[in-house]
């Protein structure tokens, strides 16, 4: 077959999924070659279907049912299958004469037939194969118009039972059952194609309802369903634009169709598509709505996006606010939207007034959301409120004394000119802290304290809080890198106690922070003039770690 090639295979799957197709050659089995496409069952986490074809606008190509492929990717799958059909290309052009003229001698046959002939050729089938029976049933109900057989033959489609398990469909039966459900689809779809669009839309209401509730107990990891959803809900919306259902109807259905969780996140479907549909009395009445639809419920989540989404597309900026309004976060951050929501129409002094009643309302500056008070911050400073910027600042530190809460301060009370003043209480604060005792990793211990010094690069300072209250190793690492050239001494004792639990570790990442900390160890022997003594440590190190191949390397590397 033309343009089936080895090369042709690793340039479509890449090389990582040709390699591994190159392992699941064994697994191909049940080949069957057609005038111009090849398909295959190929054994993998499950037994998945694959079909490699040839002859059309993009030359060689493939789909697999496994969820790689799935995804519109040439998976390891059609690798194997590629592969297993050029070690027998020399027999593929008989294969495809065989297909075709296979096809050609049904069609003959098939033709010759008699009327009557034909009929009972089409009843045993129907007999033997429950799935044909099913569709021809649903074309016939469609052809005479029998909405209630129809109705009664989608529910037997959307049924999960004869897939299911204990009530649940498993993985490996979601595809038969997706193929069952997308049956569906074609049947509703050829109501509209007929000039029946009303009927349409009853059903695919039905039907999205129905495959809702199901899709609850089937497991879709490879989104079959999702797929049969957002082609019902383009089928109600064809069907919609046919049959102009009266727009009052159409928008009850829509908003109850938007709260519904299930059937939203199923079909995402979207009431303000619908505006060709509903004009401008069926707009009115979407609106109308929703706003019962939230006022039944205003904490509900599917409730509040809809109105807000109305309400933004129809520029009502103090729906959208009565929205966010009527369900505010202990912390502040509702009143920030709220808060940009009006800034966004230009309504500045209000703005300004719903972030400062989000800071009283929420009483606690140790829990606010910081994007508020850096929001106020940003809006005094802008205004050259400079003085209440600090004081936000300030008080923010004080009731969540962080490095980043300090540095905001610092910011703050530079712009002001008075970060002298402001440092010295937050120094004062934080050396209260580390006095008390509090706890080292949080936010108030001696760690923030050595934070901030070393941040300020007061050097002196930090090592004077280390040395005081303690530090971490981390903070007593950047005090010795720091100051190693004007503390040797201070520095050297620091690289020696972190040195300490470090010999008695193994691993790469262990054997490289040592020999690093050796290194720094060997410039503050050199600053102090007691290189004899940097020897006679690292001799008695290689004695006692000489098992540790790995870092008796490093050292001989860095000519330790």
């Amino acid at each position: 077959m033309v343009g089936l090639t080895e090369a042709k295979l690793r340039a479509l799957a890449g090389t990582r999924s040709f390699e591994r197709g190159l392992g699941y050659v064994d697994a191909v089995s049940g080949i069957e070659v057609g005038t111009d496409s090849i398909r295959a069952s190929v054994q993998g986490t499950h037994r998945y279907g694959a079909e490699l074809t040839l002859g059309g606008p993009r030359g060689l190509a493939g789909e697999c049912d496994c969820p790689h492929g799935q995804e519109g990717n040439f998976c390891k799958h059609l690798v194997a299958l590629g592969l297993v059909a050029l070690a027998q290309k020399a027999d593929l052009p008989r294969q495809r004469k065989t297909a075709r003229n296979r096809a050609r001698g049904l069609d003959a046959w098939l033709s010759a037939l008699s009327r009557e002939e034909l009929l009972a050729l089409v009843r045993n089938e129907i007999t033997e194969d429950r799935n044909v029976r099913r569709r021809l049933e649903l074309r016939a109900a469609s052809a005479r118009g029998d909405l209630a057989a129809l109705r009664s033959r989608l529910r037997e489609l959307l049924d999960i039972g004869p897939f299911a398990s204990y009530g649940y469909v498993e993985y490996a039966d979601a595809r038969a059952y997706a193929d069952q459900a997308g049956q569906a689809v074609s049947a509703i779809r050829a109501l509209t194609a007929s000039d029946r669009p009303a009927d349409a839309v009853v059903l695919a209401r039905e039907a999205i309802a129905l495959l809702a509730a199901a899709a609850e107990n089937v497991d879709d990891s490879d989104g079959r369903l999702g797929q049969i959803g957002a082609d019902l809900a383009d089928l109600h919306h064809t069907a919609c634009r046919a049959a102009r259902p009266d727009p009052e109807e159409l928008a009850h259905w829509l908003v109850g169709h938007a709260v519904d969780e299930a059937a939203a996140d199923l079909t995402y479907l979207d009431p303000l598509d619908y505006e060709d549909v509903l004009g401008e009395r069926g707009t009115a009445a979407l609106r109308r709505h929703a706003v019962l639809a939230w006022q039944a419920h205003r904490t509900g989540w599917a409730e509040k996006h809809l109105m807000q989404r109305l309400a933004k597309a129809g520029r009502d900026v103090d729906t959208v606010i009565a929205v966010h309004a009527a369900d505010l976060a202990p912390n502040g951050h509702t009143h920030l939207l709220i808060a940009r929501e009006l800034e966004s129409a230009g309504r500045f002094a209000e703005a300004l007034e719903w972030a400062e009643r989000g800071l009283r309302d929420t009483g606690n500056l140790a829990t606010v959301d910081t994007a508020l008070v850096d929001h106020l911050t940003d809006r005094y400073t802008r205004a050259d409120r400079l003085t209440d910027a600090v004081t936000l600042r300030s008080d923010h530190f004080k009731a969540r004394r962080t490095l980043l809460t300090y540095r905001q301060l610092r910011v703050a009370a530079q712009a002001a000119r008075c970060w002298p003043t402001e440092r010295k209480k937050a120094l004062a604060l934080l050396s209260a802290d580390a006095g008390a005792g509090a706890d080292r990793k949080g936010a108030q211990g001696t760690s923030v304290l050595v934070d901030v010094l070393l941040d300020d690069r007061d050097i002196d300072a930090a090592w004077q809080a280390a040395t005081t209250s303690g530090a971490h190793d981390t903070q007593w690492r950047t005090l010795a890198d720091t100051s190693r050239a004007t503390r040797p001494a201070e520095a050297l004792a620091a690289y020696l106690r972190l040195a300490k639990p470090l010999t008695h570790q193994t691993g790469s990442r262990t054997y490289e922070e040592l020999v690093a900390l050796l290194l720094s160890m060997r410039d503050c022997h050199r600053a102090l003039g007691t290189q004899d003594d940097f020897t006679a440590y690292v001799t008695t190190l290689r004695t006692t770690q000489k098992r540790k191949r790995n870092l008796m390397r490093l050292m001989d590397e860095h000519g330790l």
